[in-house]
C-alpha cells in the first residue's frame, strides 16, 4: 500500500496496452500504408502514435551571468540545470520556454533566438534552447528547483550539470560568445 504523498510519479512507458479512444486491448502491428509498427485498436481503428518529447528552455543571461537551477525533482535531483521542461499541448516552443524559465526560476527574461536544437533519440527527445535575456536579478524559484542562481561564466559548475543537453549548449554559448558569432546549434546526442 502507498500513504497518501508517498507516490513517486514518473513519464509513461513509450508502449500502451489499452486504446485511449475505446478502452480495448491493442495490438503492435504495421497499420495499412504504414512504414513500421504502431499501437493499434482492432476494435475501434485508432492509431496511436508516439513521437518525441519536445523540452524547451532558455539560456538566461543577465549582466555576462548564466541563470542556472538546482533540480529539487529527479533525475539529477540536486544537480544544476537550465531552466527547462517538457513542452505542453497548445503552446509554442517560445511559449513553453517562457514558461519553464518562470517556474523553474521565477525569472522575467525577454526572449532571443532559437540557440541549440539537440536531439536525444536514447530517450525520445529533442531539446531546443531560446537565448534569453533576464530583465531583473530577482529570482524566485518554483517547487522543482532548490534553488536558481547567477553563475559568472568562467565559474559554471562543469562537473554537476544535468544532463549533457545543457553541457553542450552551455559550450555552444561560451564558444559563440568568444567568436560573437550567435547562429542556431544542432547537436545528435547518441
Amino acid at each position: 500500500m502507498t500513504l497518501p504523498g508517498t507516490l513517486h510519479y514518473f513519464p509513461a512507458p513509450t508502449t500502451q496496452a489499452f486504446c485511449s479512444q475505446c478502452g480495448n486491448p491493442l495490438s503492435r502491428l504495421v497499420p495499412p500504408e504504414d512504414n513500421r509498427e504502431r499501437d493499434v485498436c482492432n476494435h475501434c481503428g485508432a492509431v496511436h502514435y508516439r513521437n518525441p518529447l519536445i523540452v524547451v528552455g532558455t539560456v538566461p543571461i543577465w549582466n555576462d551571468q548564466v541563470l542556472l537551477c538546482r533540480r529539487a525533482i529527479e533525475p539529477r535531483y540536486g544537480k544544476w540545470t537550465l531552466p527547462a521542461g517538457f513542452m505542453e499541448l497548445a503552446e509554442t516552443t517560445a511559449q513553453g520556454a517562457l514558461r519553464e524559465t518562470d517556474e523553474e526560476a521565477g525569472a522575467d527574461v525577454t526572449l532571443g533566438s532559437l540557440f541549440t536544437v539537440l536531439d536525444v533519440p536514447r530517450v525520445n527527445q529533442v531539446h531546443m534552447y531560446f537565448l534569453a535575456t533576464v530583465n531583473s536579478e530577482r529570482l524566485d524559484p518554483g517547487p522543482e528547483s532548490l534553488e536558481a542562481r547567477f553563475f559568472n561564466l568562467d565559474e559554471i559548475p562543469w562537473e554537476e550539470l544535468s544532463f549533457r543537453t545543457v553541457f553542450h549548449t552551455l559550450q555552444a554559448y561560451l564558444q559563440s560568445r568568444a567568436s560573437g558569432q550567435f547562429a542556431t546549434h544542432y547537436h545528435s546526442i547518441e
